[in-house]
C-alpha cells in the first residue's frame, strides 16, 4: 500500500496544472453543493416552521368520516327492506363528552392539547361591523400548543384569563378599527344575542386575513355567548415530533370516534411540491460534482495513456492488476478526499456569508434573512458524493490500467 500511495503521488504531483484544475472542480462542487442544499433545506424548514408553528399538528374536529349507520342497517344489513330518507336526530353540535376525550388525547405520549370552541360571529365598534372567527380558549392550555403568546404586540394570554369579559385581536383589526387596549367593543353571536367586550391584547401574525378575522375569547365566555354550554367543537394539538402527526391522528380518531386531520393530511400538495423541489435542487447541484468528475477522468486516463509503458513494466517486475488498479484508484481518493476538505470550508463560508444576507420582499415592511440550514447530513451528503463521484471517475481507467499486456507494449517499445 506504501508503494501504491508513492506512486500516485508522484504522477499526482508530476502533472500538476490538471490535478489542480480536477481539484478545483470537486471543490467548487462541494462548496456549491453545500451552499445550494443549505439555502433550500433552510427555506424549507423555515417554510414548514410557518407552516406547521402557526397551524395545529392536529385537529380534531365535531365530525365523522363517515355518517353513522341506521341501527336497521346493522342489524338486518341483507334485509329485504331498505330504509330511505332517514334524517338524523338534530343536536347541539360539538364534541361530547370533550373533557374524557381531552384527557385520552392528554395522556399520549408527546402529545399538548387545547379545546377549542370556534364559530363566526360579529365585532362592532362606532358603527362599523366585521365579521370573524371568534375562538373560545383556555389560555394556560393554548401557550402549549399556539404560538399566539410569541405574536402578541401588547396585552398577553394572562391579562385574557384574567378578564371574563377580555377579547385578543389582530393588528389589522385594530387599525381597521381604531383600537387600543382597553377599547369596548360589541360582539353579536349568530342567534343575535351581544356582549360587550374589552380589549386586552393585540396579536400579529402577518398574515393580513387572519389578523382580520380571528379573535379570542375566553372558552366559558363563547360558550355562553355562542349557546354552545359546556361544548367545544375541536381540539387543536401539537407534537414533540410533528412528522408522526398522521400515525397520532389515526389512533387519535380510532379512540375518540372524530374526524383528526393531521397538518400532513391537509397540505399533501404542499408536501408533494417541496418533494418535487428537492429532487431537482439534487439533481442540479449533483451535476455540477458529475462535471468535476470528467476533469478527474481525462486527467487519470491521460496518466494511464502516458505510463502505459511504465505500466507494462511494472507488471512485469510482478505487479499484480488489482495493484494497479489501487494506484489509480488512489489517485482519485486523493483528490476527493483533499477536495472535499477544501470544499467543505469554502462552503461553510459561503454558507455563512449567504445567511448574512437581508432581504425586503415586496410589500414586507421588515428585513428578511436567507433562511440557512447547517445540517450535518449534508455535509456528509456532499463528502460522501464527492468521494463517490472520484472513485467512480478513476474506476475506468485504474481497470484500463490493469488490463495492460506487458508483452505487446515492451514488444512494441522494441
Amino acid at each position: 500500500m506504501a508503494i501504491a500511495l508513492d506512486i500516485a503521488l508522484a504522477h499526482l504531483t508530476g502533472r500538476k496544472r490538471q490535478t489542480l484544475v480536477s481539484l478545483t472542480g470537486v471543490v467548487l462542487g462541494v462548496a456549491f453543493f453545500l451552499a445550494v442544499s443549505g439555502l433550500m433545506r433552510g427555506s424549507e424548514n423555515d417554510f414548514l416552521k410557518r407552516l406547521v408553528d402557526s397551524s395545529p399538528h392536529i385537529t380534531v374536529y365535531d365530525d365523522v368520516r363517515q355518517g353513522r349507520a341506521q341501527p336497521a342497517a346493522l342489524q338486518w344489513p341483507d334485509g329485504a327492506v331498505h330504509v330511505r330518507n332517514v334524517r338524523p336526530l338534530r343536536e347541539t353540535r360539538g364534541i361530547r363528552g370533550w373533557p374524557q376525550r381531552l384527557a385520552f388525547i392528554e395522556a399520549l405520549p408527546g402529545v399538548r392539547a387545547a379545546p377549542v370552541l370556534a364559530e363566526a360571529a360579529v365585532l362592532t365598534f362606532a358603527g362599523r361591523q366585521q365579521g370573524v372567527t371568534l375562538s373560545g380558549v383556555v389560555p394556560e392550555k393554548m401557550k402549549q400548543v399556539s404560538t399566539i403568546e410569541e405574536k402578541l404586540q401588547s396585552g398577553s394570554l394572562e391579562a385574557l384569563a384574567a378578564d371574563p369579559n377580555g377579547i385578543l385581536i389582530g393588528r389589522g383589526l385594530a387599525d381597521k378599527f381604531s383600537l387600543r387596549l382597553g377599547s369596548t367593543l360589541v360582539v353579536l353571536a349568530a342567534d343575535g344575542s351581544s356582549r360587550p367586550l374589552r380589549v386586552v391584547g393585540i396579536f400579529r401574525t402577518g398574515n393580513a386575513t387572519y389578523d382580520e378575522a380571528q379573535a379570542f375569547v375566553l372558552l366559558k365566555r363563547a360558550q355562553s355567548l355562542l349557546g354552545r354550554e359546556n361544548r367545544v367543537n375541536r381540539v387543536i394539538i401539537q407534537l414533540t415530533d410533528p412528522y408522526a402527526a398522521q400515525r397520532v391522528a389515526q389512533d387519535i380518531e380510532a379512540g375518540t370516534g372524530y374526524k383528526a386531520v393531521s397538518w400532513i393530511e391537509a397540505s399533501e400538495d404542499l408536501l408533494s411540491l417541496l418533494l418535487v423541489r428537492n429532487i431537482i435542487m439534487y439533481s442540479v447541484v449533483a451535476a455540477i460534482l458529475v462535471v468535476a468528475a470528467f476533469g478527474i477522468y481525462n486527467t487519470i486516463s491521460t496518466i494511464v495513456m502516458e505510463k502505459t509503458r511504465d505500466i507494462a513494466i511494472m507488471k512485469s517486475m510482478g505487479f499484480h492488476p488489482r495493484d494497479l488498479r489501487r494506484i489509480f484508484l488512489l489517485e482519485g481518493l486523493i483528490v476527493g478526499l483533499i477536495g472535499s476538505a477544501l470544499g467543505e470550508l469554502l462552503g461553510l463560508a459561503l454558507m455563512q456569508l449567504l445567511g448574512q444576507v437581508e432581504i425586503r420582499p415586496p410589500g414586507v415592511t421588515e428585513l428578511v434573512r436567507l433562511p440557512m440550514s447547517w445540517g450535518a447530513e449534508q455535509h456528509v451528503l456532499a463528502a460522501g458524493f464527492a468521494m463517490l463521484s472520484c472513485l467512480a471517475a478513476s474506476y475506468l481507467p485504474a481497470r484500463r490500467a490493469g488490463r495492460v499486456r506487458p508483452v505487446d507494449i515492451l514488444r512494441g517499445a522494441a
